[in-house]
């Protein structure tokens, strides 16, 4: 959830300097998982400059999105090493297993799916990268155990999230 506070804080951790556009929004990009359009409207009147050229900051960094991301994202390396030893039949797998391509997320906003040209992990490969968590060598039938971790995983902070709402 996007909070106009944790906008201004971030937007106002900066000297009001076009040099600290980007960093302002990796920080966005880190803390809403995308930059959202509010946090690029407070950062242009912050900085005194266009909407546009943010915009178009926003746009060419691959690490930056303007479009929300699942609360897990995970990335399928699809450089040479990865590509020979089976990548794309990893994302197939992932559509098979979420439903969505990569460059979709899914409609509960658990999972967001992206191909990327190279992770740096050659020797492991084939590659896949969850929430800065490396798999790797992986084969197609590892697929449906790394969701079902990330989903097991969400579901023990829930139990634990309700736990911790009943005792107060």
């Amino acid at each position: 959830m996007v909070s106009e506070e944790q906008i201004n804080r971030i937007v106002q951790s900066y000297p009001a300097e076009r040099r600290f556009a980007l960093a302002a929004m990796q920080d966005m990009q880190h803390a809403f998982n995308y930059v959202p359009e509010q946090g690029l409207q407070a950062l242009a009147a912050h900085l005194g400059c266009g909407v546009a050229q943010l915009y178009s900051m926003a746009t060419f960094y691959k690490a930056l999105s303007l479009k929300p991301k699942g609360r897990h994202i995970i990335k399928i390396c699809n450089g040479t090493a990865c590509h020979i030893r089976g990548s794309v039949n990893l994302a197939t797998g992932l559509k098979r297993e979420l439903g969505i391509d990569p460059g979709e997320t899914t409609e509960d906003g658990d999972f967001s799916v992206e191909m990327v040209n190279c992770l740096g992990s050659c020797a492991l490969a084939p590659v896949v990268l969850v929430d800065g968590t490396y798999h790797n060598k992986l084969k197609l039938e590892d697929v449906p155990g790394i969701v079902e971790h990330y989903r097991a995983q969400d579901a023990q902070e829930a139990r634990e999230a309700a736990e911790q709402g009943g005792e107060r």
